[in-house]
């Protein structure tokens, strides 16, 4: 060994000295090439369960977390928090991957927020909005006496809409979580909202959306349509795509997806489809926004070009994909393939398959 690694005008121990730094960087590849591997949850639809995956391989199944049916997932300080259908907020740890706590705040759960070191949540059934410490206690319950959707929160404020009322409420949860504002609504049935910087919108069953500034409470009503008459309805947001100011916005029942100013709400234009579009999702370098549909073509996913607002490519990806999600690096789509009971992970420079992982009833796809 000595003699291998000798160097003219070295010291005896130099070979030592190589031989700790080959080790050194060895161990540094290793955790650096481990630590690249992004972790994937998957919802099991109908297991009661999340699936963990990483680097293309199924690690473990977090089990126990109720009726996933229309499930939120968020990640907040290492835990992974889950509300699910019946109702059951869940807390995982993220080191661990062990439901810590379990707690039931309605029969029917719609969705939650972090604010100001506490949790919102909105129930349908019974009718409020229960707030929680971050360990799951309760420390409020809200009577609203109407159905509670779009829960947000800016700085301290928690805002909601009341869907049976055509109200928007807003608390202050440093303040006792006193409700600060009431604003009530020309649009009918507010059924989801989202926030932008100070801006909160809602949007309306029958279409158009009610926007509130929260620095002065200011309230306006904005119809969306294209032209002068032809008035479209707004799906849930989250179904959306957001860049750069412009929302890209799957159309209830046409093949397209519409385009709105986000300042003002305005129509920019669409983009035609070759199905009925479910989600739209925009990778993080902002090259690329996929699409999946319902119906005829949910085995589909469309991708777009946002720069020049064509569709690029539409490849057969599954067997009714259900959620799709591009990796952070924007190198990877994963989607989930519902009736073949797979998770893909798809290579954006290529489109094709790099990786296929089984997971039993695979639809929404979260990454932390």
């Amino acid at each position: 060994m000595r003699a291998a690694l000798a160097i003219k005008g070295a010291s005896p121990l130099d070979p030592i000295i190589l031989y700790v730094m080959l080790i050194f960087w060895g161990i540094v590849l290793f955790f650096s090439s481990n630590a690249a591997a992004e972790k994937v949850f998957v919802v099991e639809r109908e297991r009661e369960a999340l699936a963990l995956v990483e680097d293309g391989k199924l690690l473990r199944e977090i089990k126990g977390v109720k009726n996933l049916n229309h499930a939120t997932v968020k990640f907040h300080k290492g835990f992974l928090y889950v509300i699910s259908r019946d109702g059951f907020l869940s807390k995982v740890d993220l080191g661990t991957y062990e439901v810590v706590k379990s707690v039931r705040t309605g029969k029917s759960g719609i969705g939650f927020i972090f604010c100001g070191g506490f949790i919102g949540v909105a129930n349908y059934d019974p009718k409020d909005v229960v707030i929680l410490d971050e360990a799951l206690n309760t420390v409020k319950v809200i009577e609203t006496g109407s159905r509670n959707v779009g829960i947000k929160c800016r700085d301290n404020l928690l805002i909601y809409a009341l869907m049976d009322d055509d109200q928007i409420w807003v608390h202050d949860v440093s303040k006792n979580h006193e409700k600060v504002k009431e604003l009530k609504t020309k649009g009918e049935m507010p059924f989801d909202a989202f926030l932008s910087d100070n801006i909160y919108v809602t949007g309306f069953f029958k279409g158009g959306v009610g926007i509130v500034d929260l620095d002065t409470f200011k309230y306006t009503e904005k119809e969306t349509k294209v032209g002068s008459d032809t008035v479209f309805k707004i799906p849930h947001f989250g179904t959306w795509g957001v860049l750069n100011q412009r929302a890209f916005i799957p159309a209830v029942g046409e093949k397209k997806l519409y385009i709105l100013d986000m300042k003002d709400f305005g129509y920019i234009g669409s983009i035609d489809l070759v199905g009925l579009p479910v989600f739209v999702v925009v990778s993080p370098d902002k090259k690329y926004i996929a699409v999946n549909y319902s119906g005829d073509k949910d085995d589909y996913v469309s991708i777009i070009n946002p720069q020049t607002n064509k569709l690029i490519k539409t490849i057969s990806a599954g067997k009714r994909v259900m959620h799709l999600r591009f990796s952070h690096d924007s190198k990877s789509l994963y989607v989930s393939s519902y009736f073949e009971n797979v998770v893909k992970t798809f290579s954006v420079d290529t489109w094709d398959v790099t990786a296929t992982v089984s997971v039993p009833t695979p639809s929404g796809v979260f990454i932390p």
